[in-house]
């Protein structure tokens, strides 16, 4: 077994040492943070099990992941006060599901930190011991950014509490990171995404990220106010992104890619399904996207869904072989298409059937089923034929080659 170097931590913090030591493998090391006149004591080195990592990262602990393969054999948790650091290379592996055992997953709770220390030539890696969709949850991320379904709520997938008042709410930095074959499903309704954040703030980082083969969403927010770059959605079997509950970021550098078999929206974004008018309203902006999609197949054959209130801002967008490039349903969101908070400018259409389709709200007292009326939204976008979407149109940008994998 690969030996852990000593590290310098406070006596009073051995006995937390040798009690964590249990949750992980060789190369793991918790260090526990210390003033300058603490008294410290070297700690010789620890073999660690590598083979069972789960458990909770307390306040105070710092969990790091050296190097090689971890298996993921249930829950881990970061709390409060704690860390987790993932070194260039690491990959986390969930083994194989048995009914009954601990679901699979990574959570940051809010005051909690992750940081994925991945560079282009050594990604970080989560992934499933049998390579198949729904093997595992995925990683979810809970912040204490401001949401619209209340002060706070409790994550769905998780049941960590999210939200606040905290905008710069920093829970921490993801860079080169990949995630392959999330979205285990509690039931037909509820299941994980391949990178879930909850009411996270824009003091945390989210760059250079690819969700690859999940069985739901690739990306998606529960409001907050982060903001990311150079994302690539890759063969998920529902929505490549997707945001709820009041987002407002600033992003760039989206690349999406549908699977021949698979896979529905490139964007579904919601304000929020309980009230359209809820505040803070989801209001993103995204410049330079490509959403390639699967042609004009089944109910959800939309490049981009925006509904139930949701505002937007684009710019620079390639959109190829969907059924309908932008559909917006509701009054609120026919409205914003008016008065110019939900738009779309230098848009690039390649083999899409329609370029825009306008829903307006069924009225009340309508039967179950009922569809609304037809809206002209045809303003949400202007053209141009130059435009590059991620950075290549259609083809896979410089920057995600490397270190992704499906393009």
């Amino acid at each position: 077994m690969k030996r852990i170097k000593s590290k310098k931590i406070m006596k009073k913090s051995i006995s937390t040492l040798l009690l964590l030591a249990a949750l992980s493998s060789s190369a793991v090391v918790f260090t526990t943070s210390c003033s300058s006149d603490d008294p410290t004591t070297e700690i010789p080195s620890v073999d660690v099990d590598r083979n069972n990592l789960k458990g909770q990262i307390r306040s105070g602990e710092n969990l790091v992941l050296e190097s090689g393969t971890y298996k993921l054999t249930g829950k881990l948790e970061i709390e409060s006060g704690g860390k987790l650091t993932i070194k260039p290379g690491v990959i986390v592996e969930a083994t194989k599901f048995v009914d009954g055992e601990e679901i699979r997953y990574i959570a940051v709770a809010q005051g909690g930190q992750i940081f994925v220390e991945g560079t282009k030539e050594a990604p970080v890696v989560m992934t499933a011991a049998d390579k198949v969709q729904q093997a595992w949850g995925g990683v979810v991320i809970c912040g204490r950014a401001p949401i619209n379904p209340g002060a706070t709520a409790s994550a769905e997938v998780s049941g960590l509490t999210y939200g606040g008042t905290v905008a710069n709410d920093n829970s921490g930095s993801i860079k080169y990171l990949r995630i392959e074959y999330s979205g285990y499903a509690y039931s037909s309704t509820k299941e994980f995404n391949g990178l879930s954040m909850f009411g996270v703030g824009n003091g945390t980082t989210i760059e250079y990220v690819q969700v690859h083969e999940g069985s739901d969403d690739g990306f998606e927010w529960f409001g907050g106010t982060v903001n990311t770059k150079y994302l690539v959605a890759t063969a998920n079997e529902d929505d490549q992104f997707d945001w709820t509950e009041g987002w407002n970021g600033t992003n760039e550098f989206w690349y999406a890619k549908e699977a021949a078999s698979k896979g529905n929206r490139g964007i579904e974004a919601d304000n929020n399904s309980n009230n359209h008018l809820a505040n803070p309203i989801s209001n993103p902006t995204i410049k330079n996207m490509t959403l390639i999609g699967r042609g004009n197949v089944g109910s959800e054959r939309q490049a981009i869904k925006l509904r139930v209130g949701t505002k937007g801002t684009f710019d620079n967008l390639v959109l190829s072989n969907w059924g309908v490039g932008f559909d917006v349903e509701h009054n609120e969101g026919i409205g914003y298409v008016a008065d110019g908070t939900l738009k779309a400018t230098n848009v690039k259409f390649e083999n899409v059937l329609l370029k825009s389709v306008g829903i307006m709200s069924v009225p009340a007292g309508s039967p179950q089923g009922t569809i609304g009326a037809s809206a002209d939204v045809s303003r949400i976008f202007t053209e141009n034929a130059n435009a590059t979407g991620a950075g290549a149109g259609t083809a896979t940008p410089e920057w995600a080659k490397g270190w992704t994998v499906g393009l």
